[in-house]
């Protein structure tokens, strides 16, 4: 017999928008598979649906903005659906706000598994309240057998975060740090290597935060590597983004005798300068970011090195700015993704003095991308005809001519020239040029 949840939504046209983070696309997914389980029909966000769900972000208040302004459209578009706010905004935003955006059902961090549970006590008249996450201690623990990707799978293993930088809400909207028990990231794992997947990318809010806090000096995160890096049919494990104090030689050295590990690190890192790190609340000096980049050079031959940096932060002058371009410079990122400085209420550095000027932000944003277009320009050229294997993924025309693109193990994008079908095969391909301004090469099969 079926329950009185599955009964309620049974039938009824779900549609889904997912903002921000890969953890929220994770997320996404997974309360998609509970809609469908509880025998409801998935529609695209463009279409008329009789209950829409926004997965939400807040890491900036172009975030916030956006996230209404979905939840708006999603009200527009049918007047009578039931309108669901999930995610970061979703726990973040005051009451005011939520009723102002006309929102039914908020869906906290901590409620996305009973969310059909939840939808079906909402339409049976009861009250929705959104759950508190700050002393949330249990992870959450959703799950995929498929995913939208058909070759690359995200497996989120951590939530939370315990860091509280200077500029981030985060571990206000996600918690403290919980993790996901390693035998079931590895059922997860076995069953994706099981439809297919080749490649699994470990992701989580603070993924260095793994199984933490532990008093014996084990490393959780380095131990589930390991009982991934066994399993039947994965051929490459994906980091996400690291602490560069996770970096040490005992997690190098055993990262480097497992097999799948790629040789693609993004280690965060925000500003090149000190006096900018020690303002951001950052627990590291540039000295010791790198210290972990040479640790991972002497282990990986030519490892992708790929960061985050903010512009812009309050207080940062020309001569700070001028100390973060030398040291990327130094470092020699294959892919450096620059933000300008979002001003975030409930933040440390909302209330700090200073605050630097949007079209100083803007012009110091541009500088920054035009190195780090030179840089990876710099990185990628040193594979020009050399062999790599590549994990194909999709299609594409250049120029009016078939090809097939994909990713190799540092993940630069390889275009192949041919007609030939080579969706999630891994080949292997001598590269023949960079391709100007697309952050990609051409390469032969061989």
């Amino acid at each position: 017999m079926e329950n009185n949840n599955c009964v309620s939504v049974k039938n009824k046209k779900v549609a889904f928008l997912t903002l921000g983070c890969k953890v929220n696309s994770y997320e996404t997914e997974a309360m998609q598979t509970l809609f469908v389980g509880a025998g409801a029909v998935l529609v695209d966000f463009q279409e008329m649906a009789d209950i829409y769900v926004v997965n939400t972000c807040s890491v900036t208040n172009m975030a916030d903005r956006k996230s209404r302004q979905m939840l708006h459209r999603a009200k527009k578009k049918n007047p009578d659906a039931i309108v669901v706010a999930a995610g970061c905004y979703a726990q973040t935003a005051d009451e005011e706000t939520m009723k102002e955006t006309g929102i039914d059902v908020v869906i906290g961090n901590n409620q996305k598994k009973q969310i059909v549970e939840i939808l079906a006590r909402y339409i049976q008249g009861e009250e929705n309240k959104r759950l508190e996450i700050g002393k949330e201690t249990e992870y959450e623990e959703l799950s995929l057998d498929t995913q939208v990707e058909h070759t690359r799978a995200y497996v989120k293993i951590q939530d939370g975060c315990n860091q509280f930088c200077s500029y981030c809400i985060i571990p206000y909207a996600r918690g403290r740090i919980r993790s996901r028990k390693p035998q079931n990231v590895k059922e997860e794992v076995e069953r994706l290597a099981a439809a297919g997947y080749q490649e699994v990318v470990l992701t989580g809010i603070h993924l260095s935060s793994y199984g933490q806090p532990v008093d014996d000096g084990s490393q959780p995160l380095l131990e589930l590597i390991k009982e991934l890096d066994g399993i039947s049919g994965i051929k490459r494990i994906r980091l996400g983004s690291l602490e560069p104090r996770i970096i040490t030689e005992n997690f190098v050295k055993t990262l480097c005798e497992c097999r799948t590990v790629c040789p693609h690190f993004h280690l965060s890192l925000q500003s090149g300068s000190d006096t900018v790190l020690k303002r951001m609340n950052r627990k590291y000096t540039t000295e010791d970011y790198a210290a972990s980049v040479e640790l991972l050079k002497k282990y990986y031959h030519a490892p992708a090195i790929t960061t985050d940096i903010i512009v812009g932060f309050p207080q940062e002058t020309e001569e700070e700015f001028a100390e973060t371009l030398a040291f990327a410079e130094r470092i020699g990122f294959s892919k450096i993704h620059v933000f300008k400085y979002s001003r975030r209420k409930g933040t440390v550095a909302d209330k700090m003095p200073g605050q630097v000027a949007e079209q100083i932000k803007t012009e110091r944003s541009e500088r920054l991308m035009a190195l780090e277009a030179s840089l990876g320009e710099r990185y990628r050229s040193q594979f020009t005809g050399k062999e790599e294997k590549v994990l194909f993924e999709e299609q594409t025309t250049m120029n009016g001519v078939e090809c097939q693109t994909g990713y190799n193990e540092r993940y630069i994008r390889v275009v192949v020239r041919t007609e030939e079908d080579l969706s999630n095969q891994i080949r292997t391909v001598r590269v023949t040029e960079n391709i100007p301004g697309q952050e990609a090469v051409c390469a032969e099969l061989q």
